[in-house]
Formats: C-alpha cells, sequence, structure tokens
C-alpha cells in the first residue's frame, strides 16, 4: 500500500499551513486551535520547511519570551523532508522512526498535495490488520 490510498479522499485545500513570514506567536495559535503538532511552511507556493510543537519549544528553551516575536522561517525544520503519493507505507513509517519525526508533507510534480502524520499511517496498518483477522476468522470458519 502507498500514501496515496491514505491521501485519497483529502482536498488539497484542506491543507493547514504557514508562510515563513508568519509569526511563532501565530503557528502557536494555530497548532493549539487546530489541535494539530505541525505545519508546512511555504515559500512562494513551494515547501521550504515544516514547524512543529518541537521547533517551538525548543526555541522558547532558548531565547524565552522572545522566541515569539521570530517567525516560522527563523525556527522551522528545513528542509523538509517529504513523500509521494507513491511511496509504500511501511517506507514512509521507517522514514519516520529513523529520523525521529511524526509529520510528512506529501508533494507530487512539486507541489504539496497533502500533509500526513504518524497517526494517519498507524491508523492504516490498524485497519489492514484487523482486515487480515478478519479474512483469517472467516477463513478458519470454513474449513
Amino acid at each position: 500500500m502507498t500514501i496515496a490510498k491514505i491521501i485519497a479522499d483529502r482536498d488539497e485545500t484542506d491543507i493547514i499551513a504557514c508562510d515563513v513570514s508568519t509569526p511563532v506567536s501565530e503557528a502557536v495559535r494555530m497548532l493549539a486551535g487546530k489541535r494539530i503538532g505541525a505545519v508546512p511552511v511555504m515559500d512562494a507556493g513551494q515547501i521550504v520547511g515544516i514547524t512543529s510543537e518541537r521547533d517551538v519549544i525548543y526555541c522558547i528553551a532558548d531565547k524565552g519570551h522572545d522566541a515569539l516575536e521570530l517567525t516560522v522561517g527563523d525556527i522551522m525544520t528545513s528542509p523538509a523532508i517529504t513523500v509521494t503519493p507513491q511511496t509504500p507505507i511501511d517506507e514512509a513509517l521507517a522514514l519516520m522512526t529513523r529520523r525521529r519525526f511524526r509529520h510528512f508533507p506529501v508533494v507530487d510534480n512539486g507541489q504539496l498535495v497533502a500533509f500526513i502524520s504518524i497517526g494517519d499511517l498507524v491508523k492504516d496498518k490498524i485497519d489492514e490488520v484487523e482486515h487480515e483477522a478478519a479474512a483469517l476468522r472467516d477463513y478458519i470458519q470454513t474449513v
């Protein structure tokens, strides 16, 4: 299975993102208000990084209250590590584990088409395991 399966019913216009010039204080309100852990950071229509709760916390630990006056371009993780719709789900999970992050921009032909989290990937794996278990139960009952 690929990332395309997970994002098939998503609309690109629903992606919550911010611009490199967005103040950190506004990004914090966005993360808290939407109850999300990260947002892709855009510059002239292209993804240039990701700002996450961790980025904010590390910046506040380093700069104190002044961190809120910076822009997300100052604190983002960059460059963004991306996947494509054709990336296998297991490969994406392995990359998240190896690199120790929880969000992926999905890019197709240079354009951001979705933003997924580890929760999206884990949910798909759980659904797959449940489907396989049901198939095995059905098979055993017919034997």
